[in-house]
């Protein structure tokens, strides 16, 4: 079974022109023709952004379904993460993750877990985050991702990934607690790996896919069109899989 992933931070959909676009991200989304599609940085409600429920706008254009988790409240108005994805669906878990109580200022951070079914009786486990700013933050976060109420669940059965924007580079202490438990996407594909950050001109490899169980990767790209450079701060990273049913399925 086939099926092409997409992680993309879209800068509450203000782009690197300032400009306020949902629907140019849209389009960029669109372009990349994905099955399952992970987005950090929603705004929903918010005045800042014209009160615009940016995840069911954005999954509506995409001919779509979404579940959207607000790490942050700002009385009525939401921020945070969604799954898009027009496949059947069900949600497993939303929550926050942990933070560092005494540094004050941090902007809260959490993860969503949508099972997909992916076809013949499989269901691909997804899990998308946006980790914080601060390392001794993100190895929290990273640690708690790892932990029994996410990845180490009963539920986390292979097939699965986890995705989304860690603000972790590989040579962080971040990324190796992840890929202790679960590997890079990018690793072992015998070509340099895919930067998207930032997008004018993307020499950070922040966003990651990973994934674990009999997964192949085949292809792993980005576009760089003039369009993509410009609608948020990052590039969307997209990721085809090739995923072998388990046993018995």
């Amino acid at each position: 079974m086939k099926i092409r992933l997409v992680t993309y931070n879209v800068h509450r959909c203000v782009g690197t022109d300032r400009k306020l676009d949902v629907e140019r991200v849209a389009e960029v989304i669109a372009a990349c023709n994905a099955d399952i599609v992970a987005l950090q940085e929603l705004d929903v409600g918010r005045r800042r952004t014209g009160h615009v429920d940016q995840a069911h706008r954005l999954a509506e254009l995409l001919r779509m379904k979404s579940h959207f988790h607000p790490a942050m409240y700002v009385e009525e108005e939401r921020y945070g993460d969604a799954i898009l994805t027009a496949l059947p669906e069900r949600l497993v878990r939303a929550g926050a993750l942990p933070g560092l109580p005494r540094l004050r200022g941090l902007e809260p951070r959490g993860a969503l877990w949508v099972a997909v079914d992916i076809g013949g009786g499989v269901e691909l486990q997804v899990i998308n985050t946006h980790l914080g700013l601060v390392p001794r933050e993100q190895q929290v976060q990273a640690a708690a991702l790892i932990g029994d109420d996410w990845m180490a669940a009963e539920a986390f059965i292979a097939p699965a990934v986890l995705l989304g924007d860690f603000n972790a580079s590989p040579f962080s202490r971040t990324y190796r607690m992840l890929t202790s438990v679960i590997r890079d996407a990018q690793s072992g594909l015998g070509r340099p790996p895919t930067a998207t950050f930032p997008s004018g001109f993307p020499f950070m490899r922040i966003d990651h896919v990973f994934v674990a169980g009999a997964i192949t990767v085949r292809a792993v790209d980005s576009p760089y069109d003039a369009r993509a450079r410009v609608a948020s701060d990052h590039l969307p990273l997209v990721v085809d899989l090739e995923i072998e049913p388990p046993a018995g399925a």
